[in-house]
């Protein structure tokens, strides 16, 4: 197989459908369904729901105080789980021209801090459950807005009553910054990935080119991931608006709630996101009576489906699973399509979206089918940079391909595998572990000498953190001690499920831990 039969692997075969909306941005789509079903209802939250006017009313009122105290061109930080007030505040300050970077509340001190000093916001928007620690942080950054959503002042209602206008004018424009994802980077550090609002709107429109059998104004829609996540954002905020869907908010995932959620408003998008989740759904003494007949498309992303789960979904629901893969830097960058799924695999290459797989040592030789090397991904969803970060940027993104740092491969047909990751990073349960944060909390225990976190395979969540320790001569501590140390500063599911206790480390020639002989000793 020649380059040239190499490279076409790697472009799309895929048209994005005639009728798919192009908008300049996500909040000219919502302008579009509020005028277009005013009364159809746009979000569901346990026993609140608001319709596409008032979805639109309230984004528009929450952006006129936003614009009052100074937002326009800063950075919002919006710092809550999932609820109505998340997609209302992150669209809130879009409309504010402000841009917006969603952050997972459960961080400890230690893994917060950090990112906000890097996004450097002037307003943090969070829910009362989170009120104090984000007053604490706005003090001690000198953060000079902290706006407390469903607090009686800051409510969904009173933002409709004010944004009765409609969202104020002009509007963003597609190349304006929108949002940034933070992820971590080959030094663990995390990072913020920019997007503008062309990078959101492209990502609905290569989903219709995936999913076929979805219609707009008529589908119900159901998320379970965080809407701090990219999973979570786009298809609980951003996809919905775009195709006019009823989306129902789950705050936690509980099997038992999302089988009732579904079964109950008739669900027919269900973006379940990490394998995990459709694992405990299965698991669930619920299912056996839980009506799913309405589902269309199963979404799955963040971690991969075992051949058993695939199937063992599709028996039990009759709806097949469209397995995906994304990053914080893009999503997706692959995708199966609507009825011609592959096993195993991530799908296609996405409309207007090119792939290749390159050599490790250069990064420029395009490899045949079945041959692994690197994925490099080019296409309008993907991120163009790092918010501060210019040597990352130059590092990951090079002439308009963002190295994603997976390993992976292309059949004779186009369907892309991943089967393995270039960097270190933990994934576990659709989520992103850096082991060098383990390794930092670790080193700051007084008992501890050397420490190296790796992942290890678990049933459940695909992988999860286990640490090597070595301790300091004449210092004593146990496991149990350690683990619990952990959880002091990091969240939960950074945690290592287990930790070793080693008498050395295995190093390298240079005197680096050798981590990979350390996965073989497992």
């Amino acid at each position: 197989m020649n380059a040239q039969t190499a490279a076409r692997l790697g472009r799309s075969i895929l048209k994005i459908p005639d009728d798919a909306p192009d908008y300049p941005t996500i909040l000219h789509a919502l302008e579009a369904v509020a005028n277009r079903t005013p009364d159809r209802t746009a979000l569901i939250c346990e026993d609140r729901s608001i319709t596409f006017r008032q979805y639109e009313r309230a984004v528009a009122g929450l952006a006129r105080r936003l614009g009052v105290i100074g937002a326009k061109g800063e950075r919002v930080v919006v710092l809550m789980t999932n609820c109505m007030e998340m997609p209302v505040s992150i669209l809130g300050a879009m409309a504010a021209h402000a841009y917006v970077a969603p952050m997972n509340p459960n961080y400890s001190d230690r893994e917060l801090i950090p990112l906000l000093k890097d996004a450097d916001p002037k307003v943090i928007i969070t829910i009362p459950e989170f009120a104090s620690r984000a007053a604490k942080a706005a003090t001690e950054l000198g953060i000079s807005e902290c706006i407390i959503a469903g607090d009686g002042v800051h409510t969904i209602q009173a933002w409709i009553e004010e944004g009765a206008g409609g969202l104020p004018k002009p509007l963003p424009g597609a190349d304006d910054h929108a949002m940034m994802f933070f992820t971590g980077g080959t030094t663990g550090l995390p990072k913020g990935a920019e997007h503008r609002h062309r990078n959101i709107v492209a990502f609905c429109r290569i989903e219709a080119a995936f999913f076929t059998n979805a219609e707009y104004d008529k589908e119900v829609s159901l998320s379970v991931a965080p809407m701090f996540h990219i999973f979570g954002h786009h298809h609980g905020v951003i996809h919905p608006i775009y195709i006019g869907s009823t989306h129902i908010l789950v705050k936690q995932y509980k099997p038992a709630v999302v089988l009732e959620q579904l079964s109950k408003h008739k669900a027919t998008i269900f973006a379940g996101g990490p394998s995990t989740v459709y694992v405990g759904l299965l698991a669930a003494e619920d299912i056996k009576t839980a009506d799913l007949s309405s589902l269309k498309v199963c979404v799955a992303g963040g971690s991969p489906c075992s051949e058993d789960l695939l199937k063992n979904w599709m028996r039990v629901t009759g709806c097949p699973i469209m397995e995906g893969v994304g990053m914080s830097e893009g999503a997706p960058y692959a995708n199966n399509p609507a009825g011609k799924t592959k096993v195993l695999s991530v799908g296609l290459v996405p409309p207007e979206t090119e792939i290749d797989i390159v050599d490790l040592e250069t990064g420029t030789r395009i490899l045949p089918a079945y041959a692994r090397g690197e994925i490099r991904v080019r296409g309008p969803q993907m991120s163009s940079s790092y918010r501060n970060r210019a040597e990352e940027t130059a590092n990951t993104i090079r002439d308009g391909w963002v190295y994603t740092g997976d390993i992976g491969y292309f059949d004779e047909e186009g369907y892309l595998f991943v089967v393995d990751r270039k960097k270190e990073m933990i994934l576990s349960g659709g989520y992103n572990i850096y082991p060098r944060e383990v390794d930092e909390v670790l080193n700051s225990h007084p008992a501890t000498l050397e420490v190296a976190t790796v992942g290890v395979p678990d049933s459940f969540r695909g992988e999860v953190p286990k640490a090597f320790v070595v301790l300091k001569p004449g210092s004593t501590v146990t496991e149990e001690e350690l683990i619990a140390y952990c959880k002091e500063h990091l969240v939960d599911y950074k945690v290592p499920k287990s930790i070793e206790f080693r008498d050395a480390l295995p190093k390298t020639g240079p005197g680096k831990i050798d981590k990979l002989k350390l996965r073989g000793l497992r």
